[in-house]
């Protein structure tokens, strides 16, 4: 996971205790959360991921064409 070792991330425990610090951080890049040092999930703003949505929507639409 090379791209995730460039993102910002917060430990699940201190994403659990700054909730909101992780939200707001989230609004501006994805952010990488880890459990015991391995990144599990990427919380990201509603408009990145409407984007890779739109994103992966256009390739299967491609792979069918």
């Amino acid at each position: 996971m090379a791209l995730c070792e460039h993102m910002k991330n917060f430990s699940a425990k201190d994403a659990k205790n700054q909730f909101g610090k992780m939200i707001d951080d989230a609004r501006l890049e994805p952010i990488v959360i880890e459990k015991h040092g391995r990144p599990v999930v990427v919380v990201c703003s509603v408009e990145e991921f409407e984007r890779l949505s739109a994103t992966q929507v256009s390739a299967e639409r491609d792979k069918r064409a």
